[in-house]
């Protein structure tokens, strides 16, 4: 998705890296206090969108990072972070999808300068597509991995083959992402980058919604249990594994949950 950055570099499509993660994107029911839980937590500021006057874009550094919206105007959907995928034709993506079990929440819906949609596999994991120009900065924001995404899933290379016939994953065509199977994990890479990994275990009619296929959005940073303590002191909740822990998942006071990795174990 674009924004108002005017960050240098060239326009990058969405048709040149089908099927990679292109962004990442915050639904939330209150946009003044996500800016300040996330300014806090991870240092981010804020830029508007030509997207909606609802939506604005997170920079750190420099570098787009996310965005967020309010729950009322772009996708009135559930509170949660998502991640989007580079694709080639949006209907075309959202077809396949329903071919092979998946379900269509939002869309395909057009916004300058592109097309969008938000869908669900077939175990339920919410993700979202974007076909068109991406954000300012892009080739930046993705050597900088401020962010990249993990699918918890019932099955992993079930999951993969759903993915890899949506969004053209393993394809020949150039600019394609390729799949690899290590050990007990599916990874995703891009250009020789990892962009994305898929775990088993994940339980479809689990109380707890961590414990449901979803895909969960991992956030770089360079001291996780910092982040910890500035998410509690700022409304949110934290989840360590212990003293010194190298990732964390937190959440947000409207209960979107992410998690913070240390730049150190990437």
């Amino acid at each position: 998705m674009k924004s108002d950055s005017t960050l240098p570099g060239e326009v990058v499509s969405s048709h040149s890296v089908f099927g990679a993660p292109c962004w990442v994107s915050l639904t939330t029911r209150g946009l003044p206090v996500a800016e300040s839980f996330y300014h806090a937590v991870l240092g981010w500021k804020w830029q508007p969108s030509r997207l909606d006057d609802q939506y604005r874009i997170a920079v750190l550094d420099g570098v787009p990072v996310a965005g967020v919206a309010g729950v009322t105007s772009l996708w009135r959907t559930a509170v949660a972070w998502i991640p989007y995928f580079a694709v080639s034709s949006a209907d075309e993506t959202v077809a396949r999808s329903h071919e092979r079990g998946g379900t269509t929440a939002v869309g395909p819906i057009s916004f300058p300068p592109g097309r969008a949609a938000l869908l669900a596999d077939r175990d339920g994991a919410v993700f979202g597509i974007w076909e068109g120009e991406l954000v300012a900065g892009w080739k930046t924001w993705r050597r900088a991995a401020p962010a990249f995404v993990r699918l918890h899933t019932r099955d992993a290379f079930d999951a993969a083959i759903f993915y890899g016939e949506v969004l053209g994953w393993g394809s020949s065509t150039s600019g394609g992402c390729e799949v690899h199977y290590e050990e007990n994990e599916v990874v995703l890479r891009s250009q020789g980058d990892v962009i994305a990994r898929i775990y088993s275990g994940a339980l479809g009619s689990a109380p707890d919604p961590t414990l449901r296929p979803h895909w969960q959005v991992h956030f770089a940073v360079s001291d996780v249990e910092a982040c910890a303590r500035a998410a509690r002191a700022h409304g949110g909740t934290a989840h360590q594994q212990g003293v010194g822990s190298m990732e964390a998942v937190l959440a947000d006071p409207d209960g979107a949950r992410f998690t913070v990795t240390s730049r150190a174990v990437l």
